[in-house]
């Protein structure tokens, strides 16, 4: 077994950034949302992240989102984690959105950097901090200063976790040291929210994952983290360098990890419907590889241990 020391996992070990599925005429489609969650929670996932980036939140309303909490809260039970994504560019309405997420059934919020108007790192302590102090819920940071425009940095994120609500990262700031710094000096769960860092955040003792991947291949994703927690670090290396390819045809392929992910997920007929303006949906092109990939790496399905 390996001896690397892992944080509590607050919210699960391998959660989906679930997409928000959308009717054909672009309503929130709650039953495709439902079965979608329950294929999640059946094939690996312990955890959701509902209304992140992949849950397509800049062009969803606090409406929607409450009532995507509420019914798959409703499909799951309590058989999973729902980590509700509640971050805005302005503090208040963030506040507003984390009280409204515990009220509809959410177990944590996921917050994020607030955007646009680049604070600085005091500010940007002080919008998680408020968060924190306002709600009941363990709160997940969101790290992803290429979306955002601001890093919170390392000594930023050690301040954050004096706070006893502010349980988890998930890190998609691209700074694999500055991550290690963090972890080796708090007990923050720390989550990759890139499907490249899966096994590498993994090793040096995060959490688990937030994957983007896992839309499509749940039980592969578990797999790789299912492998290395037993010891079998050359499998779970095999598994995620098996994942690569649709790894990078999803997040890496010029086109947002919602658009991949609903593009693959219409091929294979399961609940997705298209994406909300200003995105664009994949072209036919895309679809084909995508589909291409997932179906080799389906074909060659994760051993049992």
């Amino acid at each position: 077994m390996t001896s690397t020391r892992k944080p509590a996992p607050p919210f699960g070990r391998t959660l989906c950034a679930m997409i928000t599925p959308f009717t054909e005429a672009g309503a929130l489609d709650l039953d495709g949302a439902q079965n979608l969650a329950a294929r999640l929670v059946t094939q690996g996932c312990d955890g959701l992240v509902l209304s992140g980036t992949t849950g397509e939140s800049p062009t969803t309303t606090d409406t929607e989102k409450t009532a995507l909490i509420a019914a798959v809260r409703a499909a799951v039970d309590d058989r999973t984690t729902l980590v509700a994504g509640v971050g805005t560019s302005d503090t208040r309405h963030t506040v507003e959105r984390a009280l409204a997420a515990g009220e509809a059934g959410a177990n944590g919020v996921l917050v994020v950097t607030p955007y646009y108007s680049r604070p600085p790192q005091e500010a940007v302590a002080a919008h998680f901090l408020a968060v924190a102090d306002a709600s009941t819920l363990p709160v997940m940071v969101y790290d992803i200063p290429g979306r955002t425009g601001t890093r919170i940095e390392p000594d930023t994120m050690i301040r954050l976790a004096e706070h006893p609500r502010v349980v988890a990262v998930k890190d998609c700031s691209y700074d694999f040291l500055g991550t290690q710094r963090v972890l080796a000096h708090t007990e923050l769960a720390y989550y990759a929210g890139c499907d490249e860092h899966v096994l590498p955040l993994y090793a040096v003792g995060a959490a688990g994952c937030v994957s983007t991947v896992a839309n499509a291949v749940p039980g592969h994703i578990a797999a790789i983290l299912d492998a290395f927690d037993r010891g079998d670090t050359a499998q779970a290396a095999e598994l995620q360098l098996k994942a690569t390819p649709l790894i990078g045809a999803m997040t890496e392929a010029g086109l947002p990890g919602t658009v991949t992910a609903k593009a693959l997920l219409s091929r294979l007929g399961l609940p997705a419907g298209p994406v909300r303006a200003p995105l664009l949906p994949a072209g036919q092109e895309a679809a084909d590889e995508l589909l291409a990939h997932y179906e080799r790496l389906a074909a060659d399905p994760p051993a049992l241990p």
